[in-house]
């Protein structure tokens, strides 16, 4: 037995430095907890084992709400990138989002000298193998050469180490993402610690020597160039803008991997965790959706100082002499060198539905988890969970109200309640659809929306607040202004202007704001008109946003209002469901499961129905008269 020693005491350990890990462990630091950040690499901080993208739809809303509470993923993706691009610019505003290809190495380089810069915040490499615990209490954390670390909480953020397996085609063995070593010994402790665990599936594509591809067969893929930033707080758009590339798999192509399905793994049984229906493998897709004659396929940079680049669209764990013929037969590609197959890892996970709203573990005190350890898949998934359980820690460590964003607030609040109150039995992936008041949580507002809460916990500074609290006021005069503005219709101008656009000449008046809500007037061409002043494109299209849209969010925000007496309602952890009359057995199951904080919560558990809340409605007016406190609030 290995002998142990005390290495050091802290106020939070957080275990794994991945893009979960640093955010938690920043924020702590920031928050001023004494932190430890322990990762089993150095090397691999930040490390971007799949595609080195961050954002897209709903991803990318949720790199702003992190940036505008104080956290660095935007910052760093702005700082690092190679290219940018803003998505679906011809459909509403609220599934608009910035797309960014960041170089992974200058990613990497940048977030650890973030992480060795900050103050409070220790990093040390080593593996922890136990999570020590008292009296249903996290006291401290063992690593595999004895080192004792004593705190008053963890951040678990493990990713997909926890008993990795690599496999590709008929080899399988032991492994992390990108050729790391797993962590074998965690999992066994977690299991005797009483954690549920589920077993779960991702995967990555080929990547290939751009000096074998044939560039002149592939259409290349610009990014904006438009002054974009993910981070509110900071312009890099002078950062390069380099090119993707776009090729299509081709009969040929199918036709390789249709033939070779009894040796993919996915098929063949080899693969026994369940992996994600929105990034299934090409394996996956030819077998899906077999109808279909092609599929399209990105080539995208791995940095500047590279010669590597990422297939996307070609996700895949077939044998390696299957994956050279398949990436040959694509256009474009029929010389490429493989320099890394793809692979697909299998790992455990923990059940998220066993973890309250902070993150915390409902059976032991001090336990928080946060990233793809939680079930979910994504960079940006990831680093949204590291940030709330990092302040969500060291909010419980200074004897602090817990941090919960509601799912009216935040795609964070979503991402989170989605996850604790209807579990995962597949990787979690965020979209804008999981979203029910997404036109309220655009990725142009996130910094209005949540600016003052990170203000108000410690992690956005002075400088940023007052940079904010600037922009909301020249919002707030611009939109009064456009309201109380009017012109008639003899402004010779305002016609030209509409008829430019298509729209039907003005008769009598009508406020500068009414003129913008028609469909084809946009702020631009009223600017050109003399009837705006010139102000900061953000702030412009800010403006237009919510005065094009006024009804629109008129009607989420009363939605929101009806839904929050349920949310309102709350719920006390120590509800005895199996004494209410009236509730079936199944919602009772539930109920005990997911101990819902509120009504409007348990409305949203599976097999929780409408009757069941009407229920729960009825019993706690009934103790309420009763004068017995079975809600707290």
């Amino acid at each position: 037995m290995k002998k142990m020693y005390m290495a050091g005491k802290y106020d939070l350990v957080v275990i794994g430095a991945g893009h979960a890990g640093c955010e938690a462990a920043l924020a702590a630091a920031k928050m001023g907890c004494r932190t430890l950040l322990l990762t089993m690499n150095m090397d691999s901080i930040a490390m971007m084992p799949c595609n080195p993208s961050v954002g897209g739809p709903a991803k990318g809303h949720l790199v702003r709400e992190i940036d505008a509470l104080g956290g660095i993923i935007g910052l760093n993706t702005d700082r690092s990138r190679i290219q940018i691009r803003r998505l679906n610019r011809s459909k509403g505003p609220a599934v608009r989002a910035l797309r960014a290809q960041a170089d992974k190495k200058l990613y990497q380089q940048l977030m650890t000298i973030n992480l060795q810069n900050q103050e409070n915040l220790t990093v040390k490499q080593a593996e922890v193998v136990r999570l020590l615990t008292e009296g249903g209490r996290v006291t401290g954390v063992m690593t595999r050469t004895g080192a004792v670390f004593s705190c008053r909480a963890v951040v678990l953020t493990t990713g997909t180490y926890l008993k990795g397996r690599i496999i590709i085609g008929d080899v399988a063995y032991e492994g992390g993402p990108n050729g790391q070593f797993p962590s074998v010994a965690l999992t066994d402790n977690l299991k005797e610690l009483g954690l549920r665990l589920l077993r779960f599936k991702t995967g990555t594509s080929p990547r290939l020597n751009a000096h074998s591809i044939d560039w002149d067969k592939l259409i290349a893929q610009p990014g904006d160039d438009q002054r974009l930033n993910f981070s509110f707080w900071e312009d890099n758009s002078q950062r390069p803008n380099v090119p993707c590339y776009l090729t299509h798999t081709n009969e040929r192509t199918h036709r390789i991997i249709r033939d070779n399905l009894d040796r993919a793994p996915l098929f063949s049984g080899k693969i026994e965790g369940q992996g994600t229906r929105y990034c299934p493998s090409i394996e996956d897709k030819i077998v899906r959706f077999a109808d279909k004659e092609s599929h399209q396929v990105f080539l995208e940079p791995e940095g500047l100082h590279t010669a590597e680049w990422y297939v996307q669209g070609l996700s895949t764990s077939l044998p390696e002499d299957v994956q050279v013929a398949m990436v040959h037969s694509v256009r474009g590609l029929e010389k490429a060198e493989i320099t890394r197959p793809g692979y697909a890892i299998e790992y455990d996970c923990l059940d998220p539905s066993q973890l309250k709203l902070t993150l915390e573990h409902k059976e032991i005190s001090g336990l928080f988890t946060a990233g793809q350890v939680n079930g979910t898949s994504g960079y940006e998934e990831a680093a949204a969970q590291g940030l709330m359980a990092g302040i969500n820690a060291a909010l419980m460590i200074k004897n602090k109200e817990p941090l919960i964003l509601g799912r009216e607030q935040a795609y964070i609040g979503v991402l989170i309640d989605d996850l604790v109150t209807r579990g995962v039995n597949e990787p979690y992936r965020m979209l804008t659809a999981r979203a029910e008041y997404r036109l309220l949580l655009r990725e142009d507002n996130a910094d209005l929306r949540l600016g003052a809460i990170g203000y108000q916990i410690g992690l956005l500074d002075e400088k940023r607040y007052r940079q904010l609290e600037a922009k909301e006021k020249k919002i707030t005069e611009g939109v009064q202004r456009l309201r109380k503005q009017y012109v008639s219709s003899c402004n010779y101008e305002v016609q030209q202007v509409l008829e430019r656009c298509g729209e039907t000449p003005l008769r009598g008046t009508a406020s500068v704001a009414n003129l913008l809500k028609r469909p084809r007037v946009k702020y631009e061409h009223l600017l050109e008109a003399g009837l705006l002043p010139s102000y900061e494109p953000d702030i412009a299209s800010e403006i237009e946003m919510i005065i094009k849209y006024e009804g629109y969010i008129a009607k989420e925000k009363a939605q929101v209002e009806r839904m929050a007496k349920l949310e309102n309602r709350k719920l006390s952890e120590t509800i005895n469901y199996r004494q209410i009359k009236g509730l079936s057995r199944e919602s009772v199951d539930h109920l005990e499961r997911v101990k819902p904080r509120s009504l409007g919560q348990a409305l949203r558990i599976p097999g929780v129905t409408p009757a069941d809340i009407n229920v729960l409605l009825v019993y706690l007016e009934q103790k309420r008269r009763e004068g017995v406190k079975e809600c707290a609030g």
